[in-house]
C-alpha cells in the first residue's frame, strides 16, 4: 500500500476568519476515500484561524499568534474528529517542528508513531507546532514542513491542496493566456527566487514555497502534486480514479 501525504492549507480551511466546517467535511470524505488504498497522513494549517474566532487578539505580535494558535488547535482537531466518526475513523494529533527533523532520535520516534497509527486505522494529522516555534512561525510555511514529512516518514509522493489549482507558465491573475503545466520534471533555480505572494490574511505561502517543497522532493526522487483544495474533482480523479484532468504534477519519471 502506498504512502501519501495531504497537506491542506488555511485558505481552504477557513473563511471569513473562521473555519469552514462544509470544506473540512469535503476534505475529510476524500482522505476516508483516498484511506481505502493508501496510507495517509494529513498535514494541515488551521489552528491560528481556527483560534482567531475565540481569542481576537493583534495577530502581527507572535506572541499573540502563538497564544491564538494553543487556542486553536484543540479547536481544529475536534471539528477533525468529529467529521472522521461520521465515517467510523479517528484522526491523532501530532506537533512537530524543524528541529525535529534536524534530530535523528526524535524523528525516528515520531516515524514510528505515525507507522503505528497507520497500522490501525488512525489519521495522523501533523501540523508545526506553532505555540513553541519561533522563527518557524514567522517564516516558515506547512508546505515546507510537509515536504519533510514526506521524505521522513517514507511517503511516496506530497498532495498539496490549496487556493492554487496548478502551477501555470504566467501568473493566470494576471495574464489570460495563462497555461498550466500539467506535468513538471525538473525546476529552474531562477523560478525559486520569484516574490512570494498572498493576499490571505492567515496564509504563510504562495507558489514559490510549493515550488520549494516539489524541489526538495524531486531531488530525492519524490512526486508532488498540485491540486485546489476548493473544488476536490482534479485531485479525486488523479488519485481516485487515475485519471489526470487537472493540476500539476511534479515528478522525476518520464510518464
Amino acid at each position: 500500500m502506498r504512502r501519501v501525504v495531504v497537506k491542506v492549507g488555511t485558505h481552504v480551511l477557513s473563511d471569513q476568519n473562521r473555519l469552514c466546517e462544509e470544506r473540512i467535511l469535503n476534505l475529510v470524505e476524500f482522505l476516508v476515500a483516498l484511506m481505502k488504498s493508501h496510507e495517509v497522513i494529513l498535514v494541515s494549517s488551521g489552528a491560528v484561524a481556527a483560534g482567531y474566532s475565540i481569542l481576537k487578539l493583534d495577530k502581527k505580535m507572535l506572541h499573540n499568534r502563538q497564544a491564538i494558535a494553543a487556542v486553536g488547535q484543540p479547536q481544529l482537531m475536534a471539528i477533525y474528529n468529529k467529521k472522521l466518526e461520521k465515517f467510523g475513523k479517528s484522526g491523532a494529533q501530532l506537533l512537530l517542528t524543524a528541529d525535529d527533523f534536524d534530530s535523528r532520535k526524535r524523528c525516528f520516534h515520531a516515524k514510528c508513531t505515525i507507522d503505528t497509527l497507520l497500522d490501525n486505522g488512525i489519521l495522523p494529522i501533523i501540523n508545526e507546532n506553532d505555540a513553541t516555534a519561533t522563527e518557524e512561525l514567522v517564516f516558515g510555511d506547512n508546505d515546507q514542513l510537509s515536504s519533510r514529512v514526506a521524505y521522513y516518514f517514507g511517503a511516496d509522493m506530497l498532495i498539496l491542496l490549496s487556493d492554487i489549482d496548478g502551477y501555470y507558465d504566467k501568473d493566470p491573475h494576471k495574464h489570460a493566456d495563462a497555461s498550466m503545466r500539467k506535468i513538471v520534471n525538473t525546476i529552474d533555480p531562477t523560478e525559486l527566487e520569484m516574490e512570494k505572494s498572498t493576499n490571505f490574511a492567515f496564509a504563510t505561502g504562495g507558489i514559490v514555497t510549493k515550488l520549494k517543497a516539489a524541489d526538495f522532493l524531486l531531488e530525492r526522487n519524490k512526486s508532488m502534486f498540485i491540486a485546489s483544495g476548493f473544488d476536490l474533482t482534479d485531485v479525486k480523479s488523479y488519485m481516485l480514479e487515475g485519471i489526470h484532468k487537472g493540476g500539476t504534477l511534479f515528478t522525476c519519471k518520464t510518464l
